[in-house]
């Protein structure tokens, strides 16, 4: 009888305690046969850590051609075939509104330093100069081809701009002053240098307004003397660019300036000399390059001929944008998003958030994690 009662107590269920301490065993060894954790982390591949959740931002109903911030690097300007330049914050990306005046493609633009004044280059054989806070048209450059580029130097008391080569019209860079009075506004040129075969993507000015810096077509990028209009220097074909420049963007302090170009590679050049400082080799096309004013990166876009990108997938499209260490020469990675090419790239004034414009019709606008000024090479 009593060893019966025992062998109740022996059969019947354990203390809650020893099913607790056997639950906490279980937990420790299964924790350690798990593998470490890894400790890095994919940004669409901008290395180590670095994850950038995009603001996608949908006011043109063409493609992207051009981007630029102001000085203050609170607004964002865009242009686009569609007409229409458009303005924006650039926190958030609310859109404030528009500057509708032109009737053609808008290749660039550009915004006065106090952030009053802006001036746009269209395909409509015009150039005209907007009130930023209106969007009033102030005046309205004509020409005899289509305008392109466009640039206010520094100081915004000169503006050039660049025509297209039309009819028997060859390419020609334009020297204009800008009155601080809208009435007093003229048409009249300051200087008018005739330019070489084929268009001239991009002009800007060199050190102390000297200079006038240009490259387009025939992938040459030349130094003008921004009063005599006389040529003062040249890239050889040798070390220089072998296809069309598309994109040039000149650094803060003016010291040196990076091209891009449909050669699939991206140059940084002194603005002095012309002296060839580095090469960044890709393997697309190269539409659009910036230069970060914080940290010694530069970032490059561009990707497959518009033509063809119906037939392909956006990740054999290389449509991504590209980081590279402007030192080391070396890739730091690249961010994904645009289902077409990369037309156009800017870099915030603080440097830590930038934005990419697209065949897409789309303007993207990333803001840095922490992560990404934390990177090493």
């Amino acid at each position: 009888m009593t060893l019966g009662v025992w062998e109740e107590k022996k059969s019947g269920p354990l203390p809650s305690t020893i099913y607790c301490c056997m639950s906490l065993l279980i937990i420790v060894l299964f924790l350690r046969l798990l593998p470490p954790l890894k400790q890095t982390l994919e940004v669409d591949s901008l290395s180590k850590s670095v994850i950038m959740r995009p603001i996608l931002m949908k006011g043109h109903e063409r493609p992207l051609t051009f981007l630029k911030y102001n000085r203050e690097g609170d607004l964002l300007f865009s242009c686009a075939k569609d007409h229409t330049p458009t303005v924006w914050f650039a926190d958030n990306g609310e859109r404030l509104g528009t500057y509708k005046g032109h009737n053609g493609a808008v290749w660039c633009c550009d915004v006065s330093r106090d952030c009053r004044c802006l001036i746009t280059g269209s395909a409509d054989q015009s150039a005209k100069l907007w009130d930023v806070q209106t969007g009033a048209e102030l005046f309205t450059f004509k020409f005899d081809s289509p305008a392109r580029a466009v640039n206010f130097a520094v100081g915004d008391k000169l503006a050039v701009i660049t025509t297209d080569p039309f009819m028997e019209l060859t390419s020609a860079i334009h020297v204009k002053t800008i009155s601080s009075d809208p009435h007093e506004q003229t048409d009249e040129a300051l200087l008018t240098i005739k330019g070489p075969k084929g268009r001239i993507q991009n002009a800007v000015w060199g050190p102390l307004n000297k200079t006038i810096i240009s490259a387009g077509e025939d992938a040459v990028i030349r130094i003008w003397d921004s009063e005599t209009g006389k040529l003062l220097n040249e890239s050889s074909k040798e070390i220089g660019h072998q296809n069309t420049v598309s994109s040039l963007f000149m650094s803060e302090d003016g010291s040196h300036f990076l091209t891009g170009s449909l050669d699939k590679s991206a140059k940084l050049w002194d603005s002095r000399t012309l002296t060839l400082i580095k090469t960044y080799v890709t393997e697309r096309p190269v539409n659009a390059v910036a230069m970060s004013p914080l940290l010694d990166h530069v970032v490059i876009g561009g990707g497959q001929d518009a033509s063809s990108v119906t037939t392909t997938d956006r990740r054999a499209g290389k449509f991504e944008a590209k980081f590279f260490h402007k030192i080391l020469q070396e890739e730091i990675g690249g961010v994904k998003g645009h289902f077409g090419p990369i037309n156009a790239l800017a870099f915030n004034p603080d440097g830590r958030s930038f934005t990419s414009g697209g065949e897409d019709g789309y303007v993207r606008l990333h803001h840095f994690d922490q992560d990404y000024f934390n990177i090493k090479m």
